[in-house]
């Protein structure tokens, strides 16, 4: 069983920046992968960004070039650094963890906001 608490959401203006934070109950160092998702009123939740046990980053089309995902293993938390925000990045984000066991099981966090908007 994994926990996961996302932390550091909030408001901010466009061209904005937010680093996200999500913190693990057990090693991340254990997992396959942590990725975030983002998911806006009315629309699918979307993967933002990936990354796995080897140190392989991937990014949707949309942040790449702007968002980075980086880890402190010391601290069991994946971070999601968010620059030059558009009102488009607004939603609710979730921290997913991929754990490879008998079986593979998917972790979810609570979500935290990030609203975009002048």
């Amino acid at each position: 069983q994994v926990q996961l608490v996302e932390s550091g959401g909030g408001l901010v203006q466009p061209g904005g920046s937010l680093r996200l934070s999500c913190a693990a109950s057990k090693s991340i160092i254990s997992l396959n992968a942590v990725a975030w998702y983002r998911q806006a009123p009315g629309k699918r939740r979307i993967l933002v960004a990936a990354i796995m046990n080897d140190g392989s980053t991937n990014f949707s089309d949309s942040v790449r070039g702007r968002f980075t995902i980086s880890t402190d293993n010391a601290k069991n938390t994946v971070y999601l650094q968010m620059n030059n925000l558009k009102p488009e990045d607004t939603a609710v984000y979730y921290c997913n963890a991929e754990e490879n066991g008998a079986t593979m099981t998917y972790y979810w966090g609570q979500g935290t906001q990030v609203t975009v908007s002048s």
